[in-house]
């Protein structure tokens, strides 16, 4: 019988060790509440540079993408009344042969930048490479090229569900989502009419299709006269108004070094050659391409205050 109490003995004792013990030995799921001034990924108590509220020590970037910014240089910004974000989606797809698979998410690089400059309150969420480029199980659309990546439509949308929900609780007031492919569109718009509904639009979520206007690109350059109405193409998935717009962000994604080397740098009878007049016109492209997007978001922001 001594055994047996002496057992019985020890498993108390453990027991009554165990409850005086502080609640963080006890398993993540049991500490103490965290202290409601903690940020940046620490502990205020640890260090002033993780309370909520210590003065950013460093002067802001001169940036408007969250994901080049401190998290303070964020916060001092909404402050500052930088409370609109734009989500901007592009895709890794096939582009013929000559433009890098992230070919709208170069273009979005430039573009959102200059959307935002031009908002003045605003700042650009990181760009969703990730959308429905086809059916992945059979193959169809760009999933039939190696190297495209694909979401079924639902994930896209419970993507961007979470990604806008995220600014929503850091206090952004205006969500916009634009998209620099045809396939991005239906998702964008039926997340925001769902968001809107629930939300009761506060904040607003706007799906702007307008940004999504290549029409208006062709149109820019046959009135600069860099094409015509009938110019023949090259029958790929690629265009001089794209070309040039990725051009502003980075020449190598148009492979432009080589194919001026290799004497390819054509596209629908165009010439890329000239890098000075490549970045004259890929200016004027963005700079249209971001005009027209803010009035759409002013238009469509207006029409809601109604």
């Amino acid at each position: 019988m001594k055994p047996v109490i002496t057992f019985i003995g020890v498993v108390f004792a453990l027991a009554t060790s165990l409850a005086a013990q502080p609640a963080q030995s006890q398993g993540r799921g049991q500490r103490p509440p965290a202290d409601p001034r903690n940020a940046g990924g620490g502990n205020c108590v640890n260090n002033p540079y993780n309370c909520v509220d210590t003065p950013n020590p460093l002067a802001p970037p001169d940036t408007v993408w969250m994901e080049d910014m401190t998290w303070m240089d964020v916060r001092d910004a909404v402050k500052a009344g930088k409370t609109t974000v734009i989500i901007s989606t592009g895709g890794i797809e096939p582009n013929g042969p000559w433009l890098a698979l992230g070919k709208h998410n170069f273009v979005l690089r430039t573009n959102c930048d200059a959307i935002a400059r031009k908002l003045g309150n605003a700042l650009c969420a990181p760009i969703v490479p990730f959308v429905p480029e086809g059916s992945i199980e059979p193959r169809s659309s760009h999933m039939l090229t190696v190297g495209t990546i694909s979401l079924e439509e639902a994930t896209f949308e419970a993507l961007l569900t979470d990604i806008a929900r995220s600014y929503r609780m850091h206090g952004f007031e205006t969500i916009i989502l634009i998209g620099d492919s045809g396939g991005n569109q239906q998702g964008m718009k039926a997340v925001a009419e769902k968001l809107n509904a629930q939300w009761n639009a506060k904040p607003a979520v706007v799906h702007i299709p307008e940004y999504y206007a290549y029409n208006t690109v062709a149109k820019l350059l046959v009135d600069l006269g860099v094409t015509t109405a009938d110019a023949k193409t090259d029958n790929l998935h690629d265009d001089p108004g794209i070309a040039l717009n990725m051009f502003m962000t980075d020449p190598n994604s148009i492979r432009w070094q080589q194919r001026v080397k290799a004497g390819k740098a054509t596209i629908d009878g165009v010439s890329l050659a000239d890098k000075a007049k490549n970045l004259e016109l890929g200016r004027k492209i963005v700079d249209m391409r971001a005009t027209n997007t803010v009035a759409a978001i002013k238009k469509a922001l207006a029409e809601r205050r109604k």
